[in-house]
This record gives C-alpha cells, structure tokens and sequence, in this order.
C-alpha cells in the first residue's frame, strides 16, 4: 500500500512534535517553515504531565530531563503583601499520580528536543506558505518562490497567524484586553526566587505576573501582563520597556518589583485568542495548536493541547486505511474539539479571575482557592492521556 504523504506548514512545536509522532507510527512527513533558520523565542513554556507523557514515549525522556526543571508547587499570592492563597504539590506527588512529572523549560530546549527527533532533510527552512488549495485527489501547499508541494494531507501548525487555517474560518482575533511583558534573568540575580523550585504567580487588579526557572535551574522566566487598549500587536520578537514594565508594577510585593528590576530586557506581546470552531479540517487540510484553537495562556496549556493534537492526528492517520483519510480527519476532530474548546473557554475565563480588583469577587475568589490547594482539580486536565483517548475511540 503506498504511503500517505503529508506536507506540514509550520516547525514550532505543534509541527516538530506532530513529525515526531506520526514519524514513530511509520510515517513520513516533510515540514515546510517560513523563517530561514530555526530560533525559539527567550521565554519560558510550562509542560504538565498530560503533555510530559506523550513526549516521553517520543524519544524525550533523557533530554528533557537535563534541561527541564521539575518544580515542587505552584503558588498562587496577592499581589501586593505577598499572602499565600494556594500551593498546589507538584513534585514527587505529581509524578506518582499522573504518571508523570510537571516541567518547566526554555521554550528553545524544547523546541530543540523535538528537533533532534526530525531527519534535517525533512525540515525546508524559508518556504513560507502563502496558500493551500485542494481538489478530490490532492493538497497544495503554494509557497512564496512560487515552489507547489502536493501531499495528499497539508496540516497546519502555522501559529495564530494561520494561512491553513484561512481554509476552515477567516481569521478573526479577540484582544483580550492585555499584554503580556515576557523575559529572562540570570538565577543568580534573584537567589530568593529559587531557595525551592517553584511557579509563583502574584494576582492584582487588572493585571497579574509569573515566574519560575528554566535551562536547568540557570534562568528564570517570567511573564507580567498589563491591561492596554493602545498595543495590539501580535508578535513574540516587539520590544517592550523594562521601565514601562517596572511602572505598571509600582506598589506590587517586592519580590515582584525585584525580579522586573533584574530584567535587562523584555518581549511584548498583545494576547489574542479566537472564538472556538466546530471543525477542525476541510476535505485534504486540517490544523492543530495555535493554528486550530488560539488561546489565552492563562492555564498553561497551549503548548500541551498542541502536542496532544499531534499525537492524536498521528494515531488516527496511521490506524487509517488506504481511503481512510476522511475518517481519521473526523475521528481528530471529534477526539479533539470538545477538550481544547473547554481549555479555551477557561484560559479565558481566568482572565478576569485572575485580575479581580480587591473587594468582594476577590475575596470570595481567594477563599475558594485557599480551599482548593490540592491536585484532585487537575485530574481532568493532567490525568488526560491524549494518546489512550485516540487509541479508544477506534470503534466510536
């Protein structure tokens, strides 16, 4: 039986981690990505045991295990006396329920990780997509230089910015109303932020800030969001303004104040999500991460949903048959839709949660937190096994 062939837009970490996937059923896979050489942007990415499992049976555990940091907790704090409203156990607890560990990483050792996975030839650097046609027997990918790839699947893993995605819905942002400042610092400049690995988040009115270490403990990454309505901007390489940064924190806890004032330089990004769709591919096209489902990053989860999308995609499109395309599209999607729609709906529904101004609502959001420190609350979304969920469903 001859091979599927599939042609992916995009090597972030949906396409590098879906060519891992569908690579381990058999498959092979080109990627084709816009910039000429491949580069993580300086920030930092959460990656919780749904996610850390799946990388794990790629290949990852090793690697991931020399870059990564397994912190003890997440603590969630007021923002300006510091007050402990949460400390969910990470850690050993973590790992011994879900199977597996929560970590935090530079975005660019995993990126990495999952690069080690691809044969280099497979990977097309600066073949930038600018549209996708189809007919009953093919896909298109078209490229700039004017270069037609023809598969008989295109997969999206473009980002938020999709070109793929045009073939399902036309893109329509909603600013959320924020922007996120993010940056790094060298661990030393703020030893009290690490006497125990941990992810602190600080809470306050309109905005809130994050923080926890990466590259092995050698960084520490943060993000700080700031309501805006004049920036809107898209785009994880727009310089920020430390001293902006610093302003809008003025009168936050001091180790907040301290760990902006240690940052030599910051990112800005506008954060923009997307109304949910109800599918997911069009005939010989489909998408997954930001491409599929854009969300706020206000529960960790986007770089998670897209590894789990691309072991999803990959088990349904080897369990396929020869004219089984169709079928594995509408098992991913049907897989798919319903979790990362529920994911997106919270990501933003913390966005208000997050940044209650001090009074009523945020005293009644406190003591609920204060009451619901533990991991039971995370079963639905760390206990998930995307690959089991794709692997069960052969027969619904």
């Amino acid at each position: 039986m001859p091979q599927i062939r599939v042609a992916v837009a995009g090597a972030g970490i949906a396409g590098l981690a879906f060519a891992a996937a569908l690579r381990r059923t058999g498959i092979d896979c080109h990627i084709y990505e816009q910039a000429g050489r491949l580069a993580e942007v300086g920030a930092g990415v959460q990656v919780a045991p749904n996610a850390t499992r799946l990388l794990r049976r790629l290949g990852l555990r090793e690697r991931l295990r020399a870059v990564a940091v397994a912190p003890q907790a997440i603590e969630m704090r007021r923002w300006d006396d510091g007050t402990l409203l949460q400390r969910t156990p990470l850690g050993g607890p973590c790992r011994r329920r879900f199977g597996a560990p929560y970590y935090t990483l530079h975005r660019a050792d995993l990126h990495s990780s999952l690069l080690s996975l691809i044969p280099p030839d497979r990977v097309h650097l600066g073949a930038r997509c600018v549209a996708i046609t189809q007919d009953a027997d093919a896909a298109r990918l078209h490229l700039s230089d004017g270069t037609t790839v023809t598969a008989d699947l295109v997969v999206g893993a473009d980002g938020i910015h999709s070109i793929v995605r045009e073939q399902l819905v036309a893109d329509q942002p909603r600013y959320s109303g924020q922007t996120i400042y993010r940056g790094l610092v060298p661990a030393e400049r703020v030893p009290y932020l690490l006497t125990e690995p941990r992810v602190q988040l600080w809470f306050g009115p309109d905005q809130h800030c994050v923080c926890y270490p990466v590259s092995s403990g050698r960084q520490v990454s943060f993000g700080a969001t700031v309501a805006a309505s004049d920036w809107r901007e898209e785009s994880w390489s727009a310089r920020g303004d430390v001293a902006e940064l610093a302003a809008a924190y003025a009168g936050w806890h001091a180790d907040v104040a301290r760990l902006i004032g240690a940052a030599e330089t910051v990112s800005r990004w506008a954060l923009h999500d997307r109304e949910s769709v109800d599918r997911l591919s069009s005939g010989r096209v489909t998408v997954i991460g930001d491409a599929a489902h854009p969300m706020l990053p206000f529960q960790a989860q986007g770089a998670n949903q897209a590894i789990e999308d691309a072991v999803v995609l990959a088990v349904c499109l080897a369990e396929a048959g020869p004219d089984g395309l169709g079928a594995a599209l509408r098992r991913y999607e049907r897989i798919r839709l319903p979790r990362t729609s529920q994911i997106q709906r919270r990501s933003r529904d913390n966005a208000k949660t997050f940044h209650l101004a001090d009074g009523d609502a945020q005293r009644r959001r406190d003591t609920a937190a204060q009451t619901s420190s533990g991991l039971d609350r995370h079963q639905w979304l760390f206990g998930y096994d995307a690959e089991q969920a794709a692997t069960t469903s052969r027969s619904s």
